[in-house]
C-alpha cells in the first residue's frame, strides 16, 4: 500500500479508538470548563488600585495589568485535563493489552504513533478555542467592571483586535501541544500515574523553582521552560515580571519539548516489545 494510503488508514483506525473511549469527551469538556472557570477567577481577582486615572499601562506609576492575558488564565489550570487526556491515550492500550492487536494490524509503529499524536492534537486544540473564546467573552466583563476601563487607561480590546486573536489562538495551540507532550511521556513510560506525575512536574517545577533564583538564572530557566515560554503566547503588555522571550518563540519552545517527547517514544515503541 502507499505510505499515503497507510497514513490515512492509521489516522481513520486511532480517530475511530479516540472517539469510542468515553473519557475522552469528558476530559476535553473538563479542560474547557476548568479553563474559563479559572480564568474567570482570575478575571475576579484583578483590580486597578494604584493606578491614577488617565494612566497608560506600562508607564511608571500606572497600572500594567495584561487583560487579555488575565482573562486567559485558566489555561495554566485547564492544561491539566488535556496533558491526562493524552497520557491516557498512550497507556490505555498497554494497561488493557491491546497494544499488541493494534501493531499486529498496523506493523507500522512510527505510523501508529504519529497518526495518534495528531488525532490526539486535533480535538484538544478545537476544545482549546471554545475554552480561550469563552474565557476572553466571559472574562472582559468582569475586567470592566473591576476597573480595566479607558478612563484608567485601558482601552476595551474586540475579541477581533491581532493581539487578542492571536493570544487566544496560541492558546489553543499550546493546550494541543501539551496533550501530544502527555501522549509521548506516557508512551515511554507505559504507566499512566507516573507520566501525568511526570510532566506536570515539568510543566510547573521550573515556575516554583523560577521564584527563587535570581538573574539571569531565572530567565534562562523561564525561556527553557514548555509552560513559561509556551503561555508567553498570551502576552499583550510587555510587564517587568514578563517572561523574558518573543510570544511566538515561548511557543516554539513548547512545540520543541513535545517533538522531541514524540521522537522518543517513536525510538523506544520501535524497539520494545509491545
Amino acid at each position: 500500500m502507499p505510505e499515503g494510503g497507510r497514513m490515512v488508514r492509521t489516522l481513520r483506525a486511532e480517530w475511530s479508538k479516540l472517539r469510542s473511549v468515553p473519557s475522552t469527551a469528558w476530559l476535553l469538556l473538563a479542560g474547557v470548563a476548568s479553563t474559563i472557570a479559572f480564568g474567570l477567577l482570575v478575571c475576579s481577582a484583578v483590580d486597578t488600585d494604584g493606578a491614577p486615572p488617565g494612566c497608560v499601562p506600562g508607564r511608571p506609576g500606572c497600572g500594567d495589568e495584561d487583560v487579555v492575558l488575565n482573562s486567559l488564565g485558566g489555561a495554566y489550570i485547564g492544561q491539566i485535563a488535556f496533558v491526562a487526556l493524552g497520557v491516557l491515550v498512550a497507556t490505555s492500550e498497554y494497561a488493557k493489552g491491546m497494544v499488541r492487536t493494534t501493531f499486529a494490524a498496523m506493523p507500522w509503529r512510527s505510523g501508529v504513533v504519529l497518526a495518534t499524536a495528531a488525532v490526539v492534537v486535533g480535538p484538544v486544540v478545537v476544545a482549546g478555542l471554545i475554552a480561550g473564546t469563552g474565557s476572553f467573552l466571559l472574562g472582559q466583563p468582569i475586567l470592566h467592571a473591576n476597573g480595566f476601563i479607558p478612563a484608567q487607561g485601558y482601552p476595551v480590546i474586540a475579541i477581533a483586535d491581532p493581539a487578542a486573536a492571536r493570544a487566544i489562538v496560541g492558546t489553543a495551540v499550546y493546550l494541543g501541544v501539551m496533550a501530544v507532550l502527555g501522549f509521548a511521556v506516557g508512551l515511554i513510560t507505559r504507566r499512566a500515574g507516573s507520566a501525568i506525575a511526570l510532566v506536570l512536574a515539568v510543566l510547573y517545577g521550573p515556575a516554583i523553582v523560577s521564584l527563587m533564583l535570581a538573574e539571569p538564572i531565572r530567565g534562562t530557566l523561564q525561556r527553557l521552560s514548555p509552560m513559561m515560554a509556551g503561555l508567553a503566547v498570551q502576552r499583550t503588555v510587555e510587564r517587568a515580571d514578563s517572561v523574558p522571550i518573543g510570544q511566538l518563540a515561548g511557543l516554539a519552545v513548547a512545540v520543541a519539548w513535545a517533538l522531541v517527547a514524540v521522537l522518543v517514544a517513536v525510538l523506544l515503541v520501535r524497539r520494545r516489545d509491545a
